[in-house]
């Protein structure tokens, strides 16, 4: 298999990565092509496992530069497509370089995939293009009512999505994740953010009452599921990739604090952001019984583990808070 993995030195997509090259999941490949913009999030050092492996090309380039894409998918069969502005609270504050990336970039990506006939397209999206639900869990057929900025930008790419393989017959998968955590996950996000602050002896914000609700994913499970999709997913379908550990923002601040050996007393509690949407919760089942997947990982070994990864390397995440 010939990949180009889009936004691969970004936090999930670094993970597929090195799963990839290092043969847990996606078969036999022959060349892996990561194109980035290198963006404040996107870091070569999260690539460092796999760095001196000949069948990884890193491209710097942008998704909305129809010639980098171009580029960078020539000889590629396959496409993971990653590349994402991600941050709701960015979103929220400019909502114009999400609509650039999220939406433009995914038509490039999608117009130049169907110009090489590449064979399978997985476009990685987010449970939050769902809105909320007050109960029960989505299924993939529920209608999408985004209530921010990011999850606007990205229903509009899963819609361009489907309509590629609808009207052009581009073999196209979306997938839809719920919350990721784990290793190399830059420190904006809630878990990074609240164990680097902790860790540097510094508060950590808890939004409004702190019961919003969030499924937790590892994203070791969720390049497993993205992978079973690349390779067995049916063309032009959706599948849903979910963690199974659903928690309010206040319990997992205290599961936070008490790995990293704090007390509550490092919590502030601030005004809730704008549009938060209270509760986040996808159903697995078609994913789990088309391609076999389901969680592997405990959240409270894989919290663990993340803490200990960002403990031991400072190195990694204090040049990105500077």
């Amino acid at each position: 298999m010939r990949l180009l993995v889009t936004g691969g030195a970004g936090f999930i997509g670094s993970h597929f990565v090195r799963s990839a090259l290092r043969g847990s999941g996606t078969g036999d490949v022959e060349r892996l092509v990561v194109l980035d913009k290198l963006t404040y999030a996107g870091n070569p050092a999260n690539l460092a496992p796999v760095a001196e492996d000949p069948r990884l090309e890193l491209v710097r380039g942008d998704i909305i530069d129809p010639g980098a894409v171009e580029e960078a998918l020539a000889g590629c069969d396959a496409v993971v497509h990653f590349a994402a502005e991600s941050h709701v609270d960015r979103s929220i504050g400019g909502a114009l370089d999400f609509v650039r990336t999220n939406v433009v970039g995914t038509q490039v990506l999608l117009d130049a995939a169907l110009r090489r006939g590449v064979e399978k397209f997985v476009h990685v999206s987010t449970d939050e293009v769902y809105g909320s639900i007050a109960e029960g869990s989505w299924s993939e057929d529920r209608p999408l009512e985004p209530n921010s900025p990011y999850a606007a930008s990205k229903a509009s790419s899963d819609l361009l999505a489907r309509a590629a393989h609808r009207t052009h017959g581009l073999p196209v998968c979306i997938t839809r994740c719920s919350n990721n955590y784990g290793p190399y996950q830059f420190p904006e996000k809630v878990i990074p953010l609240f164990v680097t602050r902790l860790l540097t002896g510094g508060t950590v914000p808890l939004y409004g009452s702190g019961t919003n609700v969030r499924d937790w994913l590892h994203v070791d499970d969720h390049c497993r599921g993205i992978d079973l999709v690349l390779r067995s997913g049916r063309p032009g379908e959706t599948y849903n990739i979910g963690g199974g550990t659903e928690l309010t923002n206040r319990e997992l601040t205290v599961r936070v604090l008490a790995e990293v050996g704090a007390d509550w007393s490092r919590v502030r509690e601030v005004a809730d952001r704008p549009g938060h949407d209270l509760r986040y919760s996808v159903d697995i089942t078609k994913i789990s019984r088309e391609l076999g997947y389901a969680p592997r990982r405990d959240f409270a070994e894989g919290l663990a583990e993340t803490v200990r990864w960002y403990r031991d390397r400072a190195d990694w995440w204090r040049p990105l808070l500077a």
